[in-house]
């Protein structure tokens, strides 16, 4: 599967479009629409061009990590709420949630109530990644609009 528009727009509108790059909320050097990476340095900037070029780079990795880790049937907004949510915390965090044994067990109504749970950065809760994991989970729960 490929991250519809919807899910696409998700990652954008909370990932935000930075040019120059910046280390975001707990120290990691990012750029674009949320891109990290070693190749991500202090004071680099990049064309919005080159954002999108890296976005839908980065979004390959993750459909596939997505991909690989499920083992149910799933829709395309379930899909693309899972791609915005590894893009976001990692595949690795996917990979160890109970989100993802709750789903892989068929729960989808159980692993949709854990997405909220995962709104801290650092130990803080902090508010824009309150309102994304709600966006995430209204997605997931086959909203399409977030």
């Amino acid at each position: 599967m490929q991250t519809s528009a919807n899910g696409i727009n998700l990652i954008k509108q909370f990932e935000g479009l930075k040019l120059t790059a910046y280390q975001d909320s707990v120290g990691v050097w990012t750029i674009g629409y949320g891109h990290t990476g070693r190749d991500v340095k202090p004071s680099q900037t990049i064309s919005s061009n080159q954002a999108d070029q890296l976005l839908r780079q980065d979004l390959a990795r993750f459909e596939q990590g997505v991909s690989n880790l499920i083992k149910v049937s799933i829709k395309q907004n379930q899909f693309d709420a899972l791609v915005s949510f590894s893009y976001n915390l990692g595949l690795g965090n996917l990979q160890s949630s109970t989100l993802l044994r709750l789903l892989n067990q068929g729960d989808y109504q159980a692993a949709a109530g854990q997405f909220p749970l995962w709104n801290k950065a650092g130990g803080k809760v902090l508010p824009g990644l309150t309102r994304r994991r709600l966006a995430e989970q209204a997605l997931f729960q086959g909203a399409t609009k977030c």
